[in-house]
């Protein structure tokens, strides 16, 4: 951790010229990790009933930032399919803090870094369900979140630091997951989780090993779409924190051009690894944006079938009226490739293979 640290504060040193803040920044993060350690020992002394939940298998939703991930997993944990994770409570995973600190969520919520997420792409807070890769951040500071807003800035290209094939975390980081989830479901009154995980697309056969009657959610869009609207929702964040689009150009296109390899990264392995037979068929199901805007009804009733759900009378009127929304909704967010530094035949040969896998076209 204090290595990742060290990183990071040279590579805000050099591009952002911050020198303070970071400091700050690390000191809070040393107290999280030596506070969150004593509640969770404090934990099994007060919520005994941690060690003897069975929850059932996670129904996990994952796809690259933009897919329709949001989309999903706040339409299964609404209408009671089981929980999210809400992002006060992976800072603060242990029940007997959280006893403590909820009083003073509408204080945290000022200082909150979720309050620079564009709420036009994005809406979220501390008591948002979100993804669960924070939880490996505040953690460990580590993972797919410090890569994307952080170490894609420096120099070196740390990216290899986040290659499961090079550097395995899984070990670490499912056993911390599993710890959060337990408490997520005692504290939300759920006996099953229902994660977002952007950064699991690198590593679902690794997941499986941990959690082997998993149920996988990936989602696929269009990479014409997910690219500049996921460079959009991150660049926003950074524009927030550190005026990203006042930097000089050569250092927003340094950024950019790692953020966007990030991105077909995390969807050329699981490409890879679909292909390849990899993950098991009982364990994942596909679905495409397209079928989420117009064709939802049918695609929620083969969900329920792959998860063995059957639809209760609510569950059907909810599966319908959202399926008519859906068919009448139109976005209004729209994109400018060239300021991002792409243009549409870069993308559709860079994507190639998830066009012709999940959308049968060739372009």
């Amino acid at each position: 951790m204090l290595k990742r640290m060290l990183i990071v504060y040279g590579t805000l040193i050099t591009v952002f010229h911050k020198f303070i803040t970071p400091i700050f920044t690390s000191l809070n993060i040393f107290l999280l990790h030596i506070v969150v350690s004593i509640g969770i020992v404090l934990d099994h002394l007060f919520f005994p009933s941690i060690r003897k939940i069975k929850p059932k298998p996670p129904i996990v939703v994952v796809g690259n930032p933009r897919s329709g991930t949001t989309f999903m997993q706040r339409f299964l944990v609404t209408n009671g399919f089981g929980a999210g994770s809400r992002l006060w409570k992976m800072m603060y995973p242990s029940l007997t803090l959280q006893v403590l600190i909820k009083p003073l969520l509408p204080i945290l919520e000022k200082f909150s870094p979720a309050k620079h997420h564009a709420t036009a792409t994005h809406s979220t807070s501390l008591t948002g369900i979100e993804t669960d890769d924070p939880a490996l951040l505040f953690r460990y500071f580590d993972g797919f979140f410090l890569y994307g807003f952080f170490l894609a800035w420096a120099k070196k290209d740390y990216k290899d630091m986040f290659d499961p094939a090079i550097r395995d975390t899984s070990k670490r980081d499912f056993n911390w997951m599993e710890k959060v989830w337990r408490r997520n479901l005692i504290s939300e009154k759920k006996d099953r989780m229902i994660p977002k995980i952007f950064s699991l697309g690198v590593r679902i056969p690794l997941f499986l090993k941990k959690f082997p009657d998993a149920k996988i959610l990936y989602t696929v869009r269009d990479p014409l779409q997910t690219v500049p609207s996921g460079m959009s929702l991150v660049t926003g964040v950074l524009d927030g924190w550190f005026g990203f689009w006042k930097l000089p150009e050569a250092k927003r296109n340094h950024f950019i051009e790692r953020l966007y390899t990030a991105f077909l990264d995390l969807s050329m392995r699981f490409h890879n690894d679909y292909v390849s037979g990899k993950i098991p068929e009982k364990n994942l199901k596909i679905v495409t944006f397209p079928r989420m805007m117009k064709d939802f009804d049918k695609l929620m009733h083969e969900i329920l079938d792959f998860i063995g759900e059957k639809a209760t009378p609510e569950l059907e009127n909810s599966i319908k009226e959202t399926d008519e929304n859906q068919k009448k909704f139109k976005s209004t967010h729209k994109y400018d490739l060239a300021k991002y530094g792409l243009d549409e035949a870069k993308i559709r040969k860079d994507f190639a293979p998830i066009y012709e896998t999940f959308f049968n076209e060739q372009k």
